[in-house]
This record gives structure tokens, sequence and C-alpha cells, in this order.
């Protein structure tokens, strides 16, 4: 596949918000002794463990072709099946044949979806040549082929929140420029598409409906202690204050406001995947080009002066430049490195993470072999609670216990003392427990207990044995955490409810992101070690430093591409 065929093109998966999930066809397999009469289309339903569970898919073939594949009822994360999918599908039918590249950030999923193919081709009495792996090409010690370079005015190396910002703000600051985004994995959206919040926006149309208001005075002056700049806080907070219309003006609506800044699309339904959806249709809609599968490795330098990266596709191992008047970088963090990790923030290695798999720090170093300041690079930031093995974000309820698999309860710790607490359990094992209002109180819980993530008990001992751990214990420690609480009067929290049901889940605490990244201005301008501007550089989102998190990705992309757009107009 060349570099032009992957050009992103399907507006239907970019738009495509519902779940993967429905209702398993009622058709009959059809085995290949009795298969459709020559010529016409013979119809097999099969099934394949997926990253979720059993997968349904439905393929058609014809003599000796595939002609459709279509995905039924399955338990994989919507936001990735629903990109992975049309990927995956096209790659089979182009290749009449399962054996082709799993999709990068989806290999479970896809790889399901190759060994249903096979199952079908294999019943309808044709041969699989070659062999169906999971795994994604390697091409370790096979050097690259370099190729000819290609020309655009703005790239921007990562298809992630930040990314996409920064492309639709470049379009939409000068609709003639050539913008070219490039993302190493095969779906677009980063960790944002993940995310249940969309934290820190003011002057939304929600808030304003709510009473819960805040001026930029209120913004500047909350972030007053984040350790930016005042410049990049003036900055941040216009763009927050613009950034509700914006997402409404392509169509993107947060309607649900529940408490501060904090935004979802609606009461049940998480905020990034109709924002990263929206901005993956805005930014085809107008004209950006979007490679993906393919990789960010340097810069390419004229002095002291960024004019264009050198990038590698992922599929072919092919090399070559991408030259460009302006660059941005927005790779993300380096959660998913455990060498950068321990090289950054030692002992924090030992931690899983809840980012997506791209978070690998492509550019840190990169950064600093030009001599680009690097900042705050100790800062972790770590989240008391992912499901395992899923790896979702989960808790938030009003009330929880943390116990372990003799029903024990445990100290809600944070960062590396959580971790620590837990590995000095039995099997390092940890549940999360809350009880029926702690499941009314948040919405991520509940979506969890609906996907069947949850385990779940009429009494304390019933809930104990569907986690295999002690339930008599349990309700026994549980009992008197309650006498406790009724004595010590309102300290902030409350009793566990005295009747069930009752919910939890194994959970373990993750290193969510890596709060430092290279030095940009307000203008998301990248400085070299000595102050100084990177003539044609931006960088924005996790790649840089900055203290706020996914709505902040977007303002700085929003105004690196704006910036880059404006240089090139001057």
């Amino acid at each position: 596949m060349n570099r032009l065929s992957k050009v992103l093109c399907s507006a239907a998966m970019l738009l495509s918000l519902a779940a993967c999930s429905s209702t398993t066809s009622t058709e009959t397999t059809q085995p290949a002794s009795t298969g459709a009469a020559e010529g016409e289309v013979a119809v097999y339903e099969v099934s394949a463990s997926g990253y979720g569970g059993e997968m349904n898919v439905k393929v058609s073939i014809q003599g000796d072709t595939i002609t459709d594949i279509e995905l039924g009822d399955n338990h994989e994360t919507n936001v990735v099946i629903d990109r992975a999918f049309p990927v995956i599908r096209e790659r089979i039918l182009e290749a009449n044949s399962p054996v082709v590249d799993s999709v990068s950030a989806a290999t479970f999923s896809s790889y399901a979806v190759k060994q249903a193919v096979a199952d079908a081709m294999e019943q309808h009495g044709l041969t699989v040549e070659g062999e169906v792996v999971r795994e994604f090409p390697s091409f370790e010690g096979v050097e690259p082929t370099v190729i000819d370079d290609i020309t655009t005015d703005i790239v921007i190396i990562g298809g992630g929140p930040a990314g996409l910002g920064a492309a639709i703000a470049a379009k939409q600051a000068n609709a003639d420029l050539d913008v070219t985004v490039v993302e190493k994995l095969d779906i677009l959206s980063g960790n944002g598409k993940f995310d249940m919040n969309y934290f820190d926006l003011i002057n939304s149309k929600a808030q304003e409906e709510t009473g819960n208001t805040y001026t930029l005075e209120d913004f500047i002056e909350m972030k007053a202690e984040s350790g930016e700049t005042a410049e990049r806080i003036e900055a941040w907070a216009n763009e927050e204050w613009t950034m509700d219309q914006w997402l409404r003006d392509m169509g993107v609506e947060l309607n649900y406001n529940y408490s501060a800044t904090n935004h979802m699309a609606e009461e049940d339904q998480y905020a990034g995947e109709v924002i990263q959806s929206g901005m993956e249709a805005e930014a085809e809609r107008l004209g950006v080009t979007i490679i993906t599968g393919t990789k960010g490795e340097d810069f390419v330098m004229d002095g002291d002066a960024v004019v264009g990266v050198q990038v590698l596709d992922t599929h072919t191992n092919e090399r070559y430049n991408i030259m460009a008047a302006q660059t941005i970088v927005a790779t993300g963090g380096f959660c998913a490195n455990k060498d950068l990790v321990a090289e950054y923030l030692p002992g924090y290695e030992v931690l899983n993470t809840s980012n997506q798999m791209g978070a690998t720090g492509d550019f840190v170093k990169v950064f600093e072999s030009h001599g680009m300041a690097l900042q705050n690079m100790d800062r972790p930031s770590v989240f008391a609670n992912i499901i395992v093995p899923r790896r979702d974000l989960t808790g938030g309820a009003d009330l929880n216990l943390l116990v372990n698999k003799e029903g024990e309860l445990l100290e809600n710790l944070s960062g590396l003392d959580r971790y620590n607490q837990m590995a000095e359990q039995t099997d390092g094992a940890t549940f999360y427990i809350t009880d029926s209002t702690g499941y009314d109180s948040f919405y991520r819980i509940r979506k969890h207990v609906g996907l069947g993530y949850y385990s779940e008990g009429a009494t304390l001992e019933e809930l104990g044995e569907a986690l295999g751990i002690d339930g008599a214990a349990l309700a026994e420690n549980v009992a008197a955490y309650n006498e406790a609480q009724e004595s010590l009067g309102e300290d902030g929290t409350r009793p566990i409810d005295a009747e069930g049901p009752y919910y939890g889940v194994r959970v373990e605490p993750a290193l969510h992101m890596t709060k430092g990244g290279v030095v940009a201005n307000e203008n998301a301008q990248v400085q070299y070690e000595d102050g100084s501007i990177v003539p044609n550089l931006y960088a924005a989102g996790e790649v840089a430093w900055q203290s706020g998190g996914y709505s902040a990705s977007v303002c700085f992309g929003r105004i690196a591409g704006t910036q880059a757009a404006v240089a090139l107009s001057e």
C-alpha cells in the first residue's frame, strides 16, 4: 500500500458515533458442503475472540472472491472498532485474503476479524495462502528504502486532539493551504477518543443553562499557580472561551456540564467520542491530507530552522521527507515508553499506563538532539484506578472501598504508595467496591456495569464470591467500617448502603499522563535551550510541557495551526 492510498477518506467511518455492538443475526452458518449455487453469494456467520470477548462477523463469498464483511455483535471498545473495522475490512477485500497487516492500535480486534474471515473461507472450501497473525509487521534489522520527498505547506506530526485541532485551525485561517497530518498508528484521535470528560471549558452553552459561569478572569485566577507562564495562561483562557462555539460550528455539542468546568456530550455519553469523531470529519471536509501508519523520526534542518520532517512508513519500511514551510509536532507524551519513564520518572516504570499505545515519546530525544528545551519531565499524572486487565479508567463513585482477596479494607492511597500497597496483597490483587448509591453517582461506573466489566452481588457475600474474594470477611469488615462512620459523624464520607446491589472490579493505579515536554510559548512556538525561538516549529498537546489535559491540547493545537497559517500569509 503506497503512501497516497493510505490517506484516510472514509467519511462514514469518521462520523460513526454508535457503539459497534448489535443484535446477533439469526442467519445460520452455511457449511461449504451446502454452499450457494455457482455464481451466487454464500454468506457465513463466524466468530472469533477479540479484545473484549467474542466477536461475530458475517462474511460474503462469491466463487473465490470475498465480496463483503460485516461486523455483528461484539464487545470491543466502540471508539476503536468504529475506526479500525473499516480499515481492516478494506485491506482484506483489496487483498481478497485475511493475510494482511493488522490495524495498529487495534491489533486484537483486527486479528479477530482476520480469523473470522479465514474460518469462512475454509468453510467455503477456499485455501488461505499464508499465515494469519496478530503481530504488526517488524522490519527490525532491515534498512528502510529511501523514496522521494513530498512537499506541503504545513505538516503536523500526530493525529490526536492537538494535531487535528491544529489542522482544522490552519485550514480555517487559510483554506488554500496544503495541510498534511501524519499519524503513526492506523487510526486517529489518540487518547482523546476515550475521554469521558472535557474539562477546563468555560463560556459554554451548557454552563450558561445551568448558571455555572466562569469569566476569563476566573479562569486565569484558577490557573495562576499551574506553573504555566502568564502569557500561556491568557492564551489558554481565550481559547477555552471560544472552544464551545468552535465545536458547535462543526456539529459537536457538549450539552452536559456536570460540575465546574467539566463537560460530557450528554449525561450518558462521553465527550471524547463525540469531539474526536467531529474533528476527524471536519478535517476531511476541509481537505486536510491525512497519512496513517507513518511515523515521524526527525526534523529536516536548514541551519537552525526546521524545514520538514523525516518519516517512516511502518507498513512498507519506506523512509522519506515531508518538506514543509511550517511544522507542528503533536505526538503526545511518553507514558507507554518504559525506558523513557524510567529515565525521566524513575520508579514510575512499574505502573501500567491508561494512555493509548502511541504515547511513546517519539520526539523527546529528537528535541534533545537539536538542543531544544525540555521542562518538567519529572511531573507525572497518576490515575487511581484502571480496570484489570482492560485498562479502562474507572471509579468516581461518591464513596468506594478498596479491598483485597481476604476481604480486608485497604487505605485509599495515591500514586506509587497505592501501587506498592496493592503489590503486597495476595496475587497483587485489589478491588474497587461500591454500592447502589455510588453506582447512581457517576456515569462511568454505570456504563461499565452495563458493559459487564463489574461483578455484582445482591449481598456483599455474593459480591465476594463473584470477585473471588472472602465474601464473609468482606461483609464483616464493611459492617465495622459502617459502625465507625456513624460514630465519626460528618467527615465527608458515608456508610455503605445496608442493602444491595453491590458492585466491584479489580483495579490498579496507572500512569495516565506525562506532563513534561518541550518548551513552547503562548504562540506554541518551540524554544531552544537558550530561550530563542526555533524557526518554523510549533508543539501542542502532551508533547509539550502543559499543566492542562485534553481541552488544553486542543486549545494549543488551535493556536499552533493558526500561527503557522498566519506565518505563511505574511
